[in-house]
């Protein structure tokens, strides 16, 4: 088994564990992320970086160059209640540097990071590499114990952080109690085509007990249907023609495209 040294093992290359992988490195503290995949080319992630989160770069000095990436500023948010098209948001009065919420593909921010950490000799990225367990010593945590294309690996480090998602093996393995807020609902994502007829801007519906939020990605819509919680078994029971049957009703600014569609409709749920 080989056998790798470090000041600071983070688990998990999301934007936590990336974050705090950036900060220690720009204080000069080794550290090692573990990430399982290859790149975090992956969809339906948080996309929206908040005017907080953009107070944060700004502070780090980041804010331009981040900006220079591809990305949709968004100064004000509006959506349907029943049949009136209302504004639900309204960015440009917050006391912050940038009085908007950005939208990037998590696979961009995280990209992002990753190039200004490499820029610091004590950050490394170790990509297809999954913890598997802790190393503990005397009662200690002294790491973790991992797997990677070249073989196990036993990871020490002085300090180790499971940023590693919901279902963390780690968190699971330090017998850490994970708390459960019990949101009553449950999110479908799905991907709709986009018309260049459809409004510009992003949008959300909420109708008889629904929500549907809808983020604008230029060629498509990412959509997020809301439903509560439990009531996906009877959903696929009824089949898919049956949801997109319903589609027409929740998007009426492209109701005549979905109905003239030769599939009945123009998603790719």
């Amino acid at each position: 088994m080989e056998q790798l040294n470090t000041r600071c093992c983070i688990v998990g290359g999301g934007p936590a564990g990336m974050m705090l992988g950036f900060l220690l490195a720009r204080a000069g503290v080794e550290v090692s992320i573990l990430e399982k995949h290859a790149d975090f080319l992956r969809d339906f992630r948080g996309d929206t970086i908040h005017p907080s989160t953009l107070d944060l770069l700004h502070e780090l000095g980041l804010l331009e160059k981040f900006l220079q990436r591809p990305h949709d500023e968004v100064r004000q948010l509006t959506g349907w209640i029943g049949d009136s098209h209302l504004r639900m948001a309204d960015f440009t009065h917050l006391p912050t540097h940038c009085k908007f919420l950005a939208f990037m593909p998590q696979w961009d921010f995280l990209n992002f990071f990753t190039e200004e950490a490499k820029r610091y000799p004590s950050f490394r990225l170790l990509t297809n590499t999954e913890a598997t367990d802790l190393l503990v010593e005397d009662g200690l945590v002294a790491g973790v114990r991992a797997k990677s294309p070249q073989g196990p690996l036993a990871i020490r480090a002085g300090v180790t952080v499971a940023a590693d998602g919901r279902q963390s093996i780690l968190r699971q393995r330090a017998g850490l109690e994970s708390i459960h807020l019990g949101a009553p609902m449950d999110v479908l994502w799905m991907r709709i085509s986009r018309a260049d007829s459809d409004p510009p801007i992003t949008l959300g519906r909420v109708d008889f007990g629904r929500i549907l939020v809808l983020l604008n990605r230029g060629t498509y819509w990412q959509c997020a249907l809301i439903i509560p919680k439990g009531a996906y078994d009877d959903l696929r029971a009824r089949g898919l023609p049956a949801f997109q049957a319903q589609l027409p009703s929740w998007l009426p600014f492209c109701a005549i495209a979905l109905q003239s569609s030769p599939t009945g409709t123009r998603s790719s749920c």
